[in-house]
């Protein structure tokens, strides 16, 4: 039986497919790093969908947010309450005719029929959807219920502890700031995520950084076959 694996990552709004590889085979819990700095221009509060004039060119979809410097993604407001029904007539005009939209329909109208006045409750409710859908039943757990101390490397080492984890497993982006020789003093083992996109359903318009929501109106049931089939994880060497 294979050691316990952290994958740990900030809450995303409706991410992208490689954001989920990480989890397809043997993750037990996704920790949604709540407790770290909101990024000014990162993904917590926006993504990709599919377009629909003649260029395809992606649409972005952004929810607009209250920030302050310093502010934890837990405490990140939203700036107003407009922005669901631009976004959910944005999702029904461009996946009213995708195969597995009557599937989905209504969970989607559900959460986009909630007043959000926080994004992080948001982001948790789209990835919970997407995860159920997936077949991924994984467990998501809010690191600000688990306290951990210290900063990036030190921080996910202390979590591997709180966990009970002997394996950190992370995206390629991770490696510019992780400290390998204070992985390699605490015996955790690097594996590193990678996920190669490729086209799907009649490919016409698709793009490689869809939200996985497109994903899944597009392959349904066979959106966790695509999903293992382009991800890929290597261990990687570590020395004190």
């Amino acid at each position: 039986m294979a050691a316990p694996v952290l994958v740990a990552h900030q809450p995303a709004y409706l991410p992208w497919p490689g954001f989920f590889s990480r989890l397809v085979d043997d993750a037990e819990e996704l920790v949604l790093l709540d407790h770290v700095q909101a990024a000014e221009r990162g993904w917590q509060n926006r993504n990709f969908i599919r377009g629909t004039d003649r260029s395809g060119a992606p649409v972005r979809l952004t929810v607009p947010v209250r920030r302050s410097f310093g502010q934890s993604i837990q405490d990140v407001r939203t700036a107003d309450d407009t922005w669901r029904a631009r976004h959910w007539r944005a999702l029904t005009e461009t996946y009213r005719h995708a195969p597995y939209w009557p599937l989905h329909q209504e969970a989607l109208e559900a959460v986009y029929g909630t007043p959000w006045s926080q994004l992080a409750p948001l982001n948790e409710a789209l990835l919970r959807l997407l995860l159920d859908a997936f077949g991924l039943p994984v467990p998501l757990v809010r690191s600000s219920q688990l306290a951990p101390v210290g900063q990036q490397t030190d921080m996910l080492i202390d979590l591997c502890r709180i966990r009970g984890a002997s394996r950190l497993r992370v995206g390629t982006g991770a490696l510019g700031y992780l400290d390998h020789a204070r992985l390699a003093e605490h015996e955790i083992t690097l594996e590193v995520a990678t996920y190669c996109p490729a086209a799907y359903g009649s490919g016409r318009s698709w793009h490689s950084s869809l939200s996985a929501l497109d994903l899944l109106l597009h392959e349904g049931p066979r959106t966790l076959d695509v999903l293992r089939a382009q991800a890929r994880t290597e261990t990687k060497a570590l020395t004190r």
